[in-house]
């Protein structure tokens, strides 16, 4: 190799180096700042190739997810404010199924509790979770694999989820719910298999 050829390390960061005519110096950086993908999702996409799955880990996520902190109420928008004071009403209380369901699911709030299985929560958790949608007065969801009877016996309002595969899937646990959520796909882990307690485990 010749003396006046670039060292390997040349460039250390900086990046990679290739020839071009366009650069004044004879070369120019192979990795440049994209105009689409942030510096954080590129060093996570290359973290994924390196590990060949996505990245996972408990009771916490990789990035910055909204909070009740991020939201702002406009208290102006909700009603009409006569000069006399307030004639309209204002209420939290939701309705579902109110066009085809026998039985419309009355919520007190307009939020709700989402499908998380057992196997990713305890037992615990999950009956937790029902007890505190009861005292709020909104709905909680099982999540793939079945029903809890412990689950079932806190919650006032169960949504039972009921997949694509039928995974999980029990007639008497349809019919001890209060409603059905029917799952189109899935987002939050995409490609990888999610792992669940030896017990809960259809082997």
């Amino acid at each position: 190799m010749s003396s006046e050829s670039p060292s390997p390390l040349a460039g250390e960061g900086q990046g990679s180096r290739h020839p071009t005519s366009s650069d004044g110096n004879g070369y120019k950086p192979l990795l440049r700042t994209s105009k689409i993908w942030s510096p954080e999702v590129i060093e996570d996409i290359q973290l994924k190739a390196q590990l060949g799955r996505y990245r996972m880990q408990g009771f916490s996520t990789h990035r910055r997810v909204p909070t009740f902190d991020d939201l702002t109420f406009v208290p102006c928008g909700l009603s009409r404010v006569p000069p006399e004071g307030y004639r309209e009403r204002c209420e939290t209380r939701t309705v579902l199924g109110t066009r085809f369901a026998r039985k419309p699911i009355e919520l007190k709030i307009p939020i709700t509790i989402t499908g998380m299985s057992y196997g990713a929560l305890s037992k615990t958790a999950k009956t937790a979770l029902g007890r505190a949608a009861t005292r709020v007065g909104t709905s909680t969801t099982t999540g793939d694999g079945g029903m809890l009877r412990e689950e079932r016996e806190a919650s006032h309002l169960l949504v039972y989820q009921v997949l694509p595969s039928r995974y999980g899937f029990n007639p008497d646990h349809l019919k001890a719910a209060d409603a059905i959520e029917i799952v189109i796909g899935q987002g939050a882990k995409p490609g990888t298999a999610a792992s669940f307690l030896d017990r809960r485990s259809p082997t």
